[in-house]
């Protein structure tokens, strides 16, 4: 049955985990008190999202293999980077079947994105518009036309407002199926005569070594990794981690391997009953020994001491 529903969010995490078609991980790099809204629409066989999150962040979804993902900005604002490669209002980005990927935000973000079944996308496009819109390898940005663009930016925002303001016309499934149809054909109008923003062969190498990054890093989840150990892993020079974290992160692999983990001790305060651990335990299981310099580092990423997160009552 299509449903909708209006969500607000202070932890990151339970934001990440209410995000459709990807399982995604969220490391916030700016400091502040987070917050975050998302709309999730499910019709017929179309999710439809649009969220928005206020700090500077690095997200990593990985797409769930079987569904063509398509996204964009639903306004202007600080940059935002998908595999490195900028996004702008005026921009579509059809996402690659069951792949990871890193997006980036320099402030506030605002997004939406539509799913189908991969075998349905494909042939609409090849039904309505006679292309081919099997889910590429790595991410591509298109720019369309602007009319095409325009006309999805205001329908995708009628049908958030109607998840807000009138959910029960959505709950309705003959009402879901007109609406259904005419966002399919409004991404349509964006992706026929495509011009794709291909990445040059260095960004879809660049993709492969934050994979493998990627999947090092989860393999050691709560464990301080070591760059020289970590490129012996990866298969490459220092220089070139660097290189890809910068484009990909916007900053090096040391940098955010450290907000990794304090992301990760502030996801175990939270998640903990005071009575069963300490800040002590918690910040050393994640590899931090200064604990006076943790807890100043602490307090000025989150806005809070760790103990104040740990005898917080879980949301």
């Amino acid at each position: 049955m299509p449903s909708s529903a209006v969500q607000t969010f202070s932890d990151p995490d339970e934001y990440a985990a209410a995000l459709r078609a990807a399982n995604t991980e969220f490391t916030v790099t700016g400091r502040g008190q987070f917050t975050a809204k998302l709309v999730r629409i499910d019709l017929h066989r179309l999710w439809v999202q649009r969220a928005s999150d206020n700090l500077p962040r690095i997200a990593h979804p990985t797409n769930i293999a079987g569904r063509a993902i398509v996204s964009f900005r639903t306004g202007p604002g600080p940059s935002l980077l998908t595999d490195g490669l900028e996004m702008q209002p005026t921009d579509i980005v059809r996402h690659s079947d069951g792949q990871g990927y890193y997006r980036r935000s320099s402030g506030l973000a605002a997004y939406a994105s539509m799913s189908l079944p991969v075998e349905e996308m494909v042939s609409h496009g090849a039904a309505i518009a006679g292309i081919d819109l099997t889910p590429p390898q790595d991410p591509l940005i298109h720019t369309p036309p602007a009319s095409a663009m325009v006309r999805l930016q205001r329908l995708h925002a009628a049908a958030g407002r109607l998840a807000e303001n009138a959910p029960e016309i959505i709950a309705n499934p003959d009402a879901a199926r007109g609406l259904e149809q005419a966002l399919i054909e409004a991404v349509l109008g964006c992706l026929d005569d495509r011009d794709d923003r291909a990445p040059r062969l260095a960004q879809g190498q660049h993709a492969i070594v934050m994979r493998r990054f990627h999947q090092v890093v989860e393999e050691s989840p709560g464990d301080p990794l070591y760059i020289p150990e970590m490129c012996k892993a990866i298969g490459v020079s220092e220089s070139t981690l660097r290189m890809c974290c910068r484009e990909h992160l916007g900053m090096a692999p040391k940098r955010y391997l450290w907000l990794r983990r304090m992301a990760l001790t502030r996801r175990a305060l939270r998640r903990t009953e005071p009575r069963a651990t300490s800040v002590t335990a918690t910040a050393t299981r994640y590899g931090f020994w200064e604990l006076g310099r943790f807890a100043v580092e602490y307090q000025r990423l989150f806005g809070e001491s760790p103990s104040a997160t740990l005898h917080r009552s879980p949301d």
